[in-house]
């Protein structure tokens, strides 16, 4: 097949070249363009595969973050912020 598309293709051997350059373009522009949106409804890329028990259905994600504390302090339970417990990062870090 591609020895057809090479022999229909007009001119000496570098045209032929530049002109299957540009076919193999065209091809991978209307896939990326036409294609792929079209048929990216039907593909299961997105839908999850484990289902957690006790998970609430819409989804959920991240659970709301506990009151009295502000975010990222060692009373509301997550990480100390850049800094508050002393240490000056990692060596090479934005210093």
């Amino acid at each position: 097949m591609y020895g057809l598309i090479w022999r229909i293709l007009p001119g000496p051997g570098f045209v032929k070249f530049v002109l299957s350059l540009a076919l193999v373009a065209g091809a991978a522009a209307l896939l990326w363009y036409v294609a792929f949106p079209w048929v990216d409804p039907y593909m299961p890329f997105n839908d999850g595969a484990v289902e957690v028990e006790g998970a609430p259905a819409d989804g959920g994600g991240a659970p709301a973050p506990s009151e009295g504390g502000e975010e990222g302090t060692a009373e509301s339970g997550g990480a100390p912020a850049d800094g508050a417990d002393g240490s000056e990062g990692l060596p090479g870090e934005g210093q």
